[in-house]
């Protein structure tokens, strides 16, 4: 893996949201990113796809679900300074807000 294209990969706003809501769950499914962050299936999958292709994530068929987390390999000191920059933005935190309610309401989510 290319150093600077595992860097790159954080250059857009919806790929730091994605990896900051993997941050905070173990997993989670198309579905569930798109509602929380109120994009698009092909937006959200797109960019899962080079999160995968980068290093950042990795994936799990599970039934008829794929679900997403981040990769195991990646060093706990990257993923502990990842979450303090994310604590003090809004954007960040609304998604968090939004996932956490998201959580609570569907019961039904298939557990890996």
């Amino acid at each position: 893996m290319n150093l600077v294209d595992f860097f790159k990969a954080l250059g857009d706003e919806t790929r730091l949201r994605i990896i900051h809501l993997l941050l905070h769950s173990r997993f989670l499914r198309v579905m569930d990113l798109v509602e929380v962050l109120q994009l698009p299936q092909s937006t959200v999958s797109r960019h899962l796809a080079m999160l995968k292709r980068m290093g950042w994530v990795e994936d799990r068929r599970v039934d008829i679900w794929v679900h997403y987390r981040l990769n195991r390999e990646l060093s706990a000191a990257l993923l502990t300074a990842l979450k303090e920059i994310f604590t003090d933005q809004l954007t960040f935190q609304n998604d968090l807000r939004r996932l956490k309610q998201r959580e609570r309401s569907d019961t039904g989510s298939p557990v890996p």
